[in-house]
């Protein structure tokens, strides 16, 4: 299965934030095995450094990107994303984006805590514990 992870999600592991910290820290123990894959965004790698080093400081920030790269892939960003993503005329931009970003790598889901923002997705977009809740109700995916 393969998971497309939002930059919210991600960020809430590796800055520890409450009370979203337990559901999607799961969600990321599942690219573990090899029944899952993850993928990101290339701009969310960018972000995800720059909020880490504000709070954790740039040795723990670096350590922990190096970890999540170790979990996931990365998702290419390119012209025609961008500007795909801008004919969209999404309120928000980056998450015109990272929906694009997610149906091109093929993802089955994006996870998100705002899928509200998603509503004309091209894939899934559950929140970190709706995924978890599909996965108790319909077992592990076959490798």
């Amino acid at each position: 299965m393969r998971l497309f992870l939002d930059t919210n999600v991600t960020l809430d592991v590796l800055a520890g934030r409450e009370p979203w910290l337990h559901d999607s820290a799961t969600v990321l123990s599942l690219l573990e095995s090899d029944q899952f894959h993850g993928i990101v965004a290339a701009h969310s790698i960018t972000t995800l450094y720059y909020l880490c080093v504000k709070e954790l400081g740039r040795d723990k920030a670096t350590a922990a990107l190096i970890d999540l790269l170790k979990l996931v892939s990365v998702a290419p960003l390119d012209q025609e994303t961008i500007l795909k993503a801008i004919a969209l005329g999404w309120g928000d931009f980056e998450d015109a984006i990272q929906m694009l970003s997610a149906a091109d790598a093929n993802a089955d889901y994006l996870v998100t805590r705002n899928a509200r923002d998603f509503k004309t997705s091209a894939i899934p977009v559950v929140s970190p514990s709706e995924l978890l809740a599909i996965l108790r109700s319909e077992g592990p995916p076959s490798p």
